[in-house]
């Protein structure tokens, strides 16, 4: 498969090609890199493939898939650009690899949050589920590019109630919004800042292997 961003995969133990399995694709934050699927999603990987893939664009001591403007205001031309690009690579990931198409999920935090968010509202159909830890939902999506149906949607929405860049309100916005579309939502807050905790890990692994 031919494609714009570098990426990599785990496999269940005595993973064999003839059977379909769940997939899992992770979005990291901005400034961090593919390692983030295994920090956070090690707790489904004897079951689903995951993947975890790299933004395209260096930022500090990482990557990015589009660059800000502000904290909450993307770069609007690294954003369009990754809007072209991005549904066709998880397209080509649910077609090389064997996948249960009606067990595909999206995952991310922060600017993989907003990712996640974001593509399940374009791709519609495509995709079954998202874990969405500490991002938001664009508001501009709809004029912008158009959405599709999210009423078969579930999906893991959680924050760290002291988080100062999205705070515990922007993830009730994010929760009136997706329950607003039809979509099926579990929305859950820790005690921790701009982060991931341990339980919101164990949270997530259970969430998903629940799904299968």
């Amino acid at each position: 498969m031919q494609n714009d961003f570098y990426y990599e995969v785990k496999t269940p133990d005595n993973y064999d090609e003839n059977k379909k399995y769940p997939l899992l694709i992770a979005f990291h934050g901005i400034g961090h890199h593919e390692e983030f699927a295994w920090i956070n999603f090690g707790g489904v990987t004897d079951e689903f493939i995951v993947v975890g893939v790299r933004g395209n664009l260096e930022y500090k001591n990482g990557y990015a898939y589009y660059l800000l403007e502000d904290f909450g205001k993307p770069d609007m031309d690294t954003f369009d650009d990754c809007m072209k690009k991005m549904p066709e690579f998880v397209t080509g990931i649910i077609e090389e690899y064997p996948v249960d198409k009606d067990h595909v999920y999206l995952g991310g935090f922060s600017q993989g949050a907003i990712l996640s968010n974001t593509l399940a509202m374009l791709m519609g159909d495509t995709i079954n589920g998202i874990v969405s830890m500490n991002g938001y939902v664009p508001e501009f999506l709809e004029e912008r590019y158009g959405t599709e149906n999210v009423e078969h949607l579930d999906i893991f929405l959680s924050v760290g109630k002291e988080d100062e860049i999205f705070p515990p309100e922007i993830g009730r916005k994010n929760e009136a919004y997706f329950k607003g579309k039809g979509a099926d939502v579990t929305y859950t807050t820790y005690d921790t800042a701009h982060q991931i905790g341990e339980r919101n890990k164990e949270d997530i692994a259970r969430w998903l292997l629940d799904k299968v």
